[in-house]
Order: C-alpha cells, then structure tokens, then sequence
C-alpha cells in the first residue's frame, strides 16, 4: 500500500507558528523522544549536553545562509523582489524574481534602495532568471551590508513589522555558519550558541560538520499523494575526510553518531556507500520516507516541520509515523512553537 502525502496533515493554530525567533537560542524548548520506551520529555535546549552519551559525535551542517532577498523596483517604478538562488559565474547569479513577467532581457534592475544594482541577461525554465550584478567589489560582501535574510514566506504573512533586517540576519544564521551557499538555514542549528557547544565538547562529545547548501528542493511541497511519484530537487554537499573518519570510527565502536536537523541527516546517509562514507563534493536527491533504513545517523535534533512535507517523512522514517504524531499532538497541546524559528525535538 502507498505510502500517502494526506497520511502527513495535522492542524496547527496559526498562534503556534513562530515568526520571531526565541530571546535567547538556548532557551528554545525540546521536546524528547525516547525510542526505546516511547516515551516523551519536556526540556530546554540548554539541557541538551546532559542527553548527550560521552564519546558521541554531534554532525552540524555550517552552510551559510546567503542574504539572498532583495527588493527592489524596474527603472519604470514597477516593484520587484528577487530571490537569489546560486552563483552561476562571476556576478551572475540564478534567481527568482516576483513579478517578472514583464521585464526583458538587458534591462537594467535596482535592488535595495538602488544600492544593487543588476542587468537581466535572460529567463530560463522553471521561471526563472539569470541576472547580472554591476556591483565592482564582492558581491557577497554587499549583499552583507544590503541584502535581506531569505525567511520562510509564512513568517512575512503573519509578521505586523518586516524592518527587522539587521536582526534577521543575524538570527537565521547559526553560530557556527563558514561556507556562503544556503538560501534558507538549517534550522535546526539556530538553537546553538558558542557557550552550547563548549558544554558539549566539556561533556566529551566530538563535533564534526558538513556543508549541505539548502536550496528551493527542501521546502518544494510534495503535488503527487503517493508519496513515491515525488522528486526531489538536487542538493550540494560535501563531507570532509576527518568528518568521515570520525564518524566510521564511531560507528565501528558502536558510539552514537548524532545529526542537528535533516540537511545533515540527507547528507550522512546520501553520503553512505557499501559501509563507508564519501568524501568530498557531492550532489543528492535521496528522498527519505518509510520505510527508509538509517544507516549512519542515531540521534537526530530537528525543529518541528510543516504538515505533509518531505521533512516530516524523513523524522518519521526515524520514529516512526504514530509516535512521531502522539508528539505533534503533545507540541500543539503544550503550545510548543513551530518552523523554522520555533522550538525543536531531539530524538533518541
């Protein structure tokens, strides 16, 4: 029997839907679920080292999140906002761009208060753009200083005030974010603060990362209701050949090997070939949903996901669907707050 996408919907208040994050990271609340005994927990993130088993090795995901939402206007005045998706070479950049249908190849584009400024080389499939920034310096570098942080388009809608800019920035990008990639955070990563980790490297758990660059595939909503016609959209990632070695020596000691959030989680297991794992630049497409096997991932810390997404799936492949939803009715009961800036479960 399929597995089906409507088996994945439950009702959420839209109360419950955070759309600022906590004050302070640590201070978000987590749920636990206890696999063994199916039981469930009511902590703070800032308990997390004590659940934590010495010799551990906790994997984090430090892709940076671009500053990829920029709003802007057509030279006629008409208002515009491009989301940028990736570097394609030099200073063009693939995009999506809100009311486009008008615009034409070699017109000139003006993005945050006409501090970017970018020309349309031309429209590709899928709807969207290729465009060409005039900026001199590094793009990156302005996008820093101008650019907004790419938030989910729930958290717009419901928000009263969009002027929190500077904030933004700084709260939908985890402490730890290295390598430019990402056009949305890992979120469950936003939970960290450098006084977190030192705890749990002090507790005696070994912290290793990898960069998956989270791109539009991760939140593109399943359309088929059998779940097995959906197609992810490709990601870029890449383990490292120390992050690897921890993990297979822990893995061979039977230590717990312990994901922050599902891009880690895609990464780990697309990652595992015939008992060893890749190193590396890669690519993948792995959808995970039951009755998936994990092959490298134990643990897994990860924020509460939109009804009848891919994330979901991929948390209930781990605990499977009914225990999974007895904590989901829990979350909403409790009036634990959801998505991408509310609190978060760690699964044991």
């Amino acid at each position: 029997m399929p597995l089906l996408k409507s088996d994945y919907n439950y009702q959420l208040p839209d109360s419950l839907i955070a759309t600022h994050p906590a004050e302070r990271r640590e201070n978000a609340r987590m749920m636990v679920l206890n696999r063994s005994n199916r039981t469930l927990a009511h902590r703070n993130v800032y308990d997390f080292p004590e659940l934590l088993e010495p010799g551990s090795v906790l994997v984090i995901n430090d892709s940076r999140v671009i500053p990829a939402r920029l709003p802007g206007k057509r030279l006629s005045g008409a208002i515009i906002e491009a989301l940028l998706i990736e570097n394609v070479g030099g200073n063009q950049w693939r995009c999506k761009i809100k009311n486009s249908a008008k615009i034409k190849p070699g017109e000139t584009l003006a993005f945050c208060n006409e501090s970017l400024l970018a020309n349309l080389v031309e429209k590709v499939d899928g709807g969207e753009c290729i465009i060409d920034f005039q900026e001199s310096s590094d793009v990156l570098k302005k996008l820093e200083q101008v650019g907004y942080a790419p938030l989910p388009p729930y958290i717009h809608k419901m928000r009263s005030d969009n002027n929190n800019r500077e904030e933004d920035i700084t709260r939908y990008q985890t402490v730890y974010a290295d390598n430019y990639g990402s056009i949305a955070a890992p979120t469950a990563g936003l939970h960290f603060t450098p006084g977190l980790l030192d705890s749990i490297r002090e507790k005696g758990v070994e912290i290793v990362s990898v960069t998956l660059h989270v791109g539009l595939g991760t939140f593109e909503p399943i359309r088929e209701n059998d779940v097995s016609k959906h197609s992810m959209h490709e990601e870029k990632f890449e383990i490292s050949r120390e992050t690897a070695e921890t993990i297979l020596k822990a893995k061979a000691e039977k230590r717990p090997v312990v994901a922050v959030g599902t891009t880690t989680t895609r990464s780990l297991e697309s990652a595992w070939k015939d008992g060893k794992l890749k190193t590396g630049k890669q690519s993948t497409e792995l959808f995970i949903y039951p009755p998936y096997q994990y092959k490298v991932v134990d643990n897994l810390l990860t924020n509460f996901h939109l009804p009848e997404s891919t994330l979901l799936m991929l948390v209930s492949a781990l605990t499977g669907k009914d225990f999974l939803f007895n904590a989901y009715n829990e979350a909403v009961a409790g009036e634990y707050r959801f998505f991408s800036f509310g609190d978060c479960m760690y699964i044991q």
